[in-house]
């Protein structure tokens, strides 16, 4: 077969291996082949001006592709793999800012964990707080509630649990937020740009910019001074504090 360019949709995808499975059509038959999806291939092909950009390629992706033998010449191999469009993926996308509640199921490669939604099977990353305690294996391959982050932003979106578990010292700080509440912090590092502490017998950091507090000089301030601040803004993946008197 000639490097003809042909179209397909991806169906699978080894993360671990980076490669994926294309679905095509070839003289009226349904085929499928391989080809390598890895960050490194895509910027090569960029760098080259091959493909116009680099894609993270899911479940679903339109793509355009041509055939080529393997170096060892013993299979044939998906090659120019360049991302054309993903309609389940940006309608996933628009339900989410009118209703972001999804069921999917919970995966795991290597470290990471990803939430594969039923209706699409596309694997979103799942981004866990640095507070939240990682699923339990046994919750592995089970249907889970999640919603999206960053929908707005196509190739940034992540999954986040509807129910989480979180260490007890992110709930106390929740509580210490909600009540508007002074706590008291050790100073673990000092750099011109801010001040980083330690929170809750050491399970919370959070930073108090000197850009935004010009009143606190890095000489007033060593590592190991206790210091009292006031949570002014909480989320899963984000602690804002302000110093206080």
């Amino acid at each position: 077969m000639d490097k003809q360019s042909l179209t397909g949709t991806i169906t699978f995808i080894h993360h671990e291996k980076d490669y994926a499975t294309i679905e095509y059509l070839h003289n009226g038959k349904t085929k499928s082949i391989n080809g390598n999806i890895s960050e490194q291939v895509q910027q090569k092909l960029k760098e080259k001006k091959l493909i116009k950009k680099t894609h993270a390629f899911r479940i679903g992706d339109e793509v355009s592709f041509v055939i080529v033998p393997t170096p060892r010449g013993d299979k044939m191999v998906a090659d120019l793999i360049e991302f054309r469009y993903n309609n389940a993926y940006v309608n996933l996308l628009q339900k989410a800012a009118t209703e972001n509640r999804f069921v999917g199921y919970l995966k795991k490669a290597g470290d990471a964990y990803f939430v594969k939604e039923t209706g699409s099977y596309i694997l979103f990353p799942l981004l866990l707080s640095p507070w939240e305690l990682p699923p339990h294996d046994s919750h592995l391959n089970e249907p889970t509630f999640f919603k999206l982050n960053n929908f707005d932003k196509p190739a940034g979106a992540t999954a986040a649990l509807y129910k989480s578990e979180f260490i007890p010292q992110y709930k106390t700080a929740l509580q210490y937020f909600k009540n508007k509440t002074v706590c008291e912090g050790t100073v673990y590092k000092v750099t011109p740009f801010g001040i980083f502490i330690n929170l809750f017998n050491n399970a919370i950091q959070a930073k108090i910019p000197l850009s935004k507090n010009k009143e606190d000089k890095p000489a007033e301030v060593k590592t190991g001074d206790m210091i009292k601040v006031l949570i002014t803004y909480m989320s899963p993946l984000k602690i804002v504090v302000e110093r206080v008197s």
